[in-house]
Parts: structure tokens; C-alpha cells; sequence
């Protein structure tokens, strides 16, 4: 099979919510863990857990971040667990084909899914998502992990 190009990711799969649990304050190349939870336009839940990596500012949060992406993918009818891997941001020339804005994230199976900004809940929410570079995670199930 050949690898997806960013070019073929064109259709909106859902959305993939992202919590910081214990506060932003990033230092230069830092790390955080996060809890995200995967909603599909059909309306299948899955659970991850990952890491997002941070180049950049500190920003300081004081308390937890919600980070809201949109997932696009060559097809709807992604397999369980396809959102796991790793996320790199690329050329916002690239992205265009996904919709505009430098703050894409691009990975996951067969690096075909692409991570879109949609919101971040706290201040400087678009700061956060501009200085996200990079974005790890593992499929933990369809069922809420305790």
C-alpha cells in the first residue's frame, strides 16, 4: 500500500478532545501527559493517553487545559485504535488541504490523520495549540479507563 499524503486527508472523522490535567506552564522542550477521548461523526468513543511535547515560551497555566482538534482522515471508517502514534506539525502550505493554519498536527496510522485545532479552553488558548510540536498517542480501549 502507499503512504497517505497529507494531501489525501480530506474528510472530517471527528473530534478529539484533550485534557492537561495538571496545569500548562510549559518550559522550553517540555513534556505533559494528557487523557484524550476520541468521538467519531457516528458516535464510537475511544480513550487514549499520550503526551503532548511543548517548543516554546513558557505560557503558564495555572490550572487544567482542554485542548479541542478536529480529526481528518482519508476515509470515515477508521479502524479502533487508528489515532495511536505519534503527531508531528507540518508546513502550513501542506495543511492547506486539510483547512488553514500552521497549528496541524499529522500522524497516526500509516501517517494519515491529520489533528486540527479547534478550540483550547484557558487564556492564550491559540498559543498553546501554536507552540504544541508534537503529540504521542495510545489507544487505551472504548471503555473509560478508571
Amino acid at each position: 500500500a502507499m503512504p497517505v499524503r497529507v494531501a489525501d486527508v480530506k474528510v472530517k472523522t471527528g473530534y478529539l478532545t484533550c485534557h492537561e490535567a495538571s496545569g500548562w506552564g510549559f518550559i522550553i522542550g517540555s513534556s505533559h501527559k494528557v487523557h484524550c477521548t476520541y468521538t467519531s461523526n457516528s458516535h464510537r468513543t475511544e480513550y487514549y493517553e499520550g503526551s503532548i511535547s511543548k517548543f516554546g515560551a513558557d505560557i503558564g497555566y495555572l490550572q487544567s487545559a482542554v485542548i479541542l482538534w478536529a480529526v481528518a482522515a482519508p476515509t470515515t471508517n477508521l479502524g479502533a485504535g487508528a489515532l495511536a502514534g505519534s503527531y508531528g506539525g507540518v508546513d502550513a502550505s501542506v495543511a492547506l488541504g486539510v483547512g488553514a493554519g500552521a497549528n496541524v498536527l499529522v500522524g497516526g496510522f500509516d501517517k494519515s490523520i491529520a489533528l486540527q485545532p479547534v478550540s483550547v479552553e484557558g487564556q492564550n488558548g491559540l498559543n498553546v495549540a501554536a507552540g504544541i510540536a508534537g503529540l504521542s498517542l495510545k489507544y487505551e480501549g472504548t471503555r473509560r479507563p478508571h
